[in-house]
């Protein structure tokens, strides 16, 4: 069985957020006081592993990581928070909604170990923004070009729903990815509805001009938010998910995804070939 280092949450000073202190990663305010403070993806990434922000999250965690699946009985689970993967400059985002219990919350990468990684990262390769067409686990190496994937919501939630409260919590670690990835951002692709909702306030904050009434998600919906600050316009092109469902009804296929994903590159300025004319092209 894998053993998960449960960690002690007494209420301390530091717990609570007192000026001049640290909050603990056990704190509702460990997100908010420590995103600002990072000052690169590596350095984000590492405080986004250590969060514990979120009881319930942590709990279902850790629980999946004790309880596992049969068909890997064998793995050690990540169990922990899953950071954003890609390179630190990429002018392509693509958002996603949680990690998977068995897939992120065992691999401990972003879409890594699930069906829709497979979709995933099977689209990224075939247009030439991935070295591999499979994603197993963190350390098999996978390399993004161009392009970084992350999340609102970085821990697996239970029936891949996460609450309001918990995609809030969670809120400050995206927005500081986004903005230390901003000069060099061009384009983002939203994987699904859910994910569409939580970026809009996050890029809202940020200073893009989000159109009033908020645009509405749409499988190929495109918009354009303009800098007031001067800087390059950011592209948004939403995307039905890749899960599991979707793609074996069809509700999306393989090459409307990656027509999604080659259209949010073309937006980034990013160069692409379709490596594959396959049934579903």
């Amino acid at each position: 069985m894998c053993r998960t280092e449960i960690r002690s949450t007494d209420r301390t000073d530091k717990e609570r957020g007192v000026p001049g202190r640290d909050p603990s990663p056990a704190s509702h305010e460990f997100p908010a006081r420590t995103a600002p403070r990072m000052a690169s993806p590596g350095e984000l990434d590492r405080a986004v592993a250590d969060c514990r922000a979120c009881p319930r999250l942590v709990a279902w965690r850790e629980e999946a990581a004790r309880v596992k699946r049969r068909a890997f009985r064998d793995w050690e689970y990540w169990a922990r928070p899953v950071p954003g993967f890609g390179p630190a400059d990429a002018p392509l985002v693509i958002v996603g909604l949680a990690p998977a219990a068995h897939g992120g919350n065992r691999t401990g990468r972003a879409f890594t170990g699930d069906p829709s990684g497979d979709a995933m990262y099977a689209a990224l390769y075939e247009i030439g923004l991935a070295s591999r067409p499979t994603a197993i686990h963190r350390d098999d190496g996978l390399e993004l070009y161009g392009v970084r994937i992350t999340m609102p919501v970085h821990c697996a939630p239970p029936d891949n729903r996460p609450t309001t409260e918990e995609r809030d919590t969670c809120r400050p670690w995206l927005a500081r990815e986004l903005d230390l990835l901003r000069p060099t951002l061009r384009a983002i692709v939203v994987l699904g509805a859910f994910a569409w909702q939580a970026l809009l306030p996050v890029l809202a904050s940020a200073g893009w001009q989000v159109p009033r009434p908020r645009p509405v998600f749409g499988h190929a919906a495109e918009v354009v938010l303009p800098d007031p600050a001067g800087g390059s316009p950011l592209h948004l092109v939403g995307s039905y998910h890749p899960s599991q469902r979707n793609m074996s009804t069809r509700t999306l296929t393989p090459a409307m995804l990656r027509d999604a994903l080659r259209r949010g590159a073309d937006l980034a300025g990013l160069p692409t070939r379709l490596r594959h004319d396959g049934p579903d092209s």
